[in-house]
Parts: C-alpha cells; structure tokens; sequence
C-alpha cells in the first residue's frame, strides 16, 4: 500500500538535524504502510513497545488529534504522567513525543534517534517508522502512568498499531481522505481505521451513516473488540450550554460538562468521544472533576486557533481576526465553513489557503460561502498545488480569487476588516505559526 507523500523534519539543533536528515534517507520513499520493517526493527530493540504503560490508542480521518488532546488534559487533571506520540508536528519535531507532560528535548530526541539508526543498520525504513521507534524507545525508558497514541495514517497497517494490548481504542470523525492510499470508498477507508481494534478491548466510535457504521461493527467483531458505539453504548449533546454525555449501562444521571475552550462546534464531539474512551476503560481512574477541567485545559495548537499579537496580525488591517487551521479535506472544510458562518458574521471571510497536491482542493474550497475572498499560497518544501490553480478553482466557484508569493504577500492584501483564516495543510499552518513567533510548547 504505497503512495509518493513526504513526512519529513528539520531542526535548529545541529546534531539532531543531521540525525533527521539520516532518519529521512533510509531508502523508503513516499507513504509504503507495513508493519514487517516496523517489527523487525523492534525485536532488535528488544520491544519497547511491549514496555509502555497503559495505551490509549486513537484513529480517525478528523479530530483524532484533538480527541488526544482531551485525553491527555483529563489525565493529567487526575494527577497521572502521560506519554504522548502525534503526527505531524507544526513547528519543531519535538511536538510529535511528550515524555511525561513535556516535550522532548533535542539532545534525547537525538539519543534516541541515533539508537534506531544503529538497530536500523541502513535497512529500509520510512521516517514516520523511525520518529515512532524513537518515541517508544523514549516512553519505555521514562515512567509515567498512561501513554496516548494518534495513528498517523489509516489504522491497519500504522505503525502505532503495533502496540497489542491497549486499554482502550477510539475511532473520531471517518471522512474522505488519502484514497489512494487507503481505498476508494468510506467503507474502505472506515475498514483500515476499525483495524487498531483489539481483541477484548474496548473500541469507542463516533456515529457514522448506516454502512460505514456496519463495516466498523464488521471488523471489531472479527477482532474480538467490545464495541462502543455512539447511539448505542453512549451519547452526547450540547444542551443549554453544557456538554451532556450519557453512557447507557452502568450509569442512572448524565454528565454535564463545561462546553469544550477549543474553537468550533465540532471539539463537543471530539470531546465526548475522549470522555467516552476514558469511561470504557478500567486501568486508569479519572473523576468527574477531571473531565470538566479538561474541557478547558485541552489544547491543540494550528486547529482553529486564533492568533492575538505578532509580525503576521500586524500585517492585517486594524479590526481583523486571525485564525490558523491544519484543515485539509472536505468534510474539514464543511466544519472550518460552519464556524465562519456563526460566529462574527459581520467581517468578510479572507480564506488564505494552501493545500498539498495529493488533496482533493475543489471540493475543500466547495465548501465555503461564494463570497469568500480567497488567496492561494504555495506549502513551501512539499509537493502542493499551484497557487494559481487554487485560484482558478477558487474563480470557478463564484469566488474573488488571486494567487500570492507567501503568507506575508497574502495577508498584506487584505486592505479592510476581516477575518483571515489560514487553511488547507497543517504545514502551511505550522508556517503560520512559525511566522508568526508562535512555538507549540
């Protein structure tokens, strides 16, 4: 299963960047999902990954990255150290392993790195495959209580999915996306996320259409997985402004939670589906108060974040907002759309966009208003769309669109009061971000 799609890294920190640099030269080009070379360089690390504490394992097309963040926010308000692996970072690979509430620091992650390039010995391997053996290396040598894992593509053949007895596994949002490497249909790409299910453990699911729904049940029942389903095993709602979570056995009152602090009706969603991995699982204890701190602890920068101060605001007119989004397929942009609409819908929306060549632009850019004015920007050092083609697609739909240099060029256009939201690619949101002088922490 493999398709040409870089994941690379750079860092200012000499010695790891060279190490990254190694790490990205390890004769796997592109996307080529295989658990063979991923096993074969853990049994020579004597499995590390059989040596992590309990595992919270999460899937999905979008929210995964989020469901993660309210994971780890829950967790830490119940006192527990929590490792954590996510993909891909914004601005410095550091963001991708957290030991025990921190980010990884240069000299570890280059400790670590060199010890799986030396295991490696110049066998094939991907760079998601070596920042994955790094993080285990790195969480099996550092205690702490839980251990929160984002697939990084599909579930089946991920290399997070080598871990063969978490607590619990969660499936967020399923949508079109990567169907080349995934498969043409939701059904197949619903198959390949279902497969991190696990026999005995429990899998969490969203609510999804009939037959996507059915495939999910299909897998995890071939798996030996308690299935949770949404609708059926719980539920939520938002109800005169609380999150309301209902689990239908084991429990006679609802959960009323404070509404998510993350931006965008979607994050109640992601929100409940943490809350409802957590109440499947029985190794790890978090009260009710923990889950209410969450809802306003749990951050994930580059996902409907807001930008208050800094070189790329100023650029703006006086009265614009700022915000900076990784969205990039369309059911994001149908989401990132929905926001926009409800909130502050007296600015005009300026939508910066960005987006790499193997995603479906049109029908991300289908999704917005026609009286968006749009910009189109390149994602510097990957494969992307033309700006100008972004523009035409844009003009296609009714939209104002035009073509620019960068984001500086782009964000300098904008000559009255609006709101800016930069979208498309998390790379162009980390670019953001960077420009910007803000560093994920």
């Amino acid at each position: 299963m493999a398709a040409r799609q870089m994941d690379y890294a750079r860092s200012d920190d000499p010695v790891l960047d060279r190490l990254l640099l190694a790490a990205g030269q390890q004769r796997i080009a592109g996307v080529d999902l295989s658990l063979e070379r991923i096993n074969r360089l853990l049994a020579r690390m004597a499995s590390p990954h059989r040596k992590l504490p309990p595992v919270l394992h999460v899937a999905g097309t979008n929210g995964k990255g989020s469901t993660c963040a309210f994971l780890r926010a829950a967790l830490e308000a119940s006192g527990h150290q929590v490792h954590v692996f996510t993909s891909p970072h914004l601005v410095r690979v550091n963001e991708r392993i957290r030991i025990a509430g921190s980010l990884v620091s240069d000299a570890d992650l280059a400790e670590a790195l060199a010890e799986v390039l030396r295991f490696n010995a110049g066998q094939p391997l991907s760079f998601f495959e070596a920042m994955t053996a790094a993080g285990f290396l790195l969480f099996a040598a550092h205690p702490a209580d839980a251990c929160i894992l984002e697939v990084g593509l599909g579930g089946r053949l991920d290399t997070t999915n080598v871990v063969e007895q978490p607590v619990v596994t969660g499936i967020a949002q399923l949508a079109m996306d990567h169907v080349a490497i995934l498969g043409p249909t939701i059904r197949h790409i619903a198959a390949e996320k279902a497969a991190i299910a696990k026999r005995g453990v429990p899998l969490v699911t969203q609510k999804y259409p009939g037959g996507v729904a059915e495939k999910v049940a299909e897998v995890a029942v071939l798996a030996g997985a308690r299935l949770w389903a949404r609708g059926e095993a719980w539920d939520s709602g938002v109800y005169e402004g609380q999150l309301v979570f209902r689990a239908f056995a084991g429990e006679d009152e609802p959960l009323k939670l404070p509404l998510p602090k993350l931006a965008g009706a979607h994050q109640a969603d992601n929100a409940a589906l943490a809350v409802a991995m957590l109440r499947a699982q029985t190794a790890l204890k978090v009260p009710d108060s923990a889950l209410r701190s969450a809802m306003g602890w749990a951050q994930w920068p580059g996902r409907l974040q807001r930008l208050a101060a800094g070189p790329l605001v100023d650029a703006l007119a006086p009265g614009s907002e700022l915000w900076v989004d990784g969205g990039h397929n369309p059911a994001a942009g149908r989401a990132l759309a929905g926001f926009v609409r409800e909130a502050r819908p007296e600015l005009p929306l300026h939508l910066v966009v960005g987006m790499l060549a193997s995603k479906d632009h049109a029908a991300f850019l289908k999704a917005f208003p026609p009286d968006t004015r749009v910009t189109a920007v390149a994602v510097r050092g990957h494969e992307a769309t033309a700006p100008e083609t972004l523009a035409e697609t844009a003009r296609s739909l009714g939209m104002r669109a035009e073509a620019a240099g960068g984001l500086e060029a782009a964000l300098g256009s904008v000559d009255q009061p609006a709101r800016v939201l930069i979208a498309g690619s998390l790379h162009l949101a980390g670019e953001a971000l960077a420009a910007n002088g803000v560093v994920p922490a």
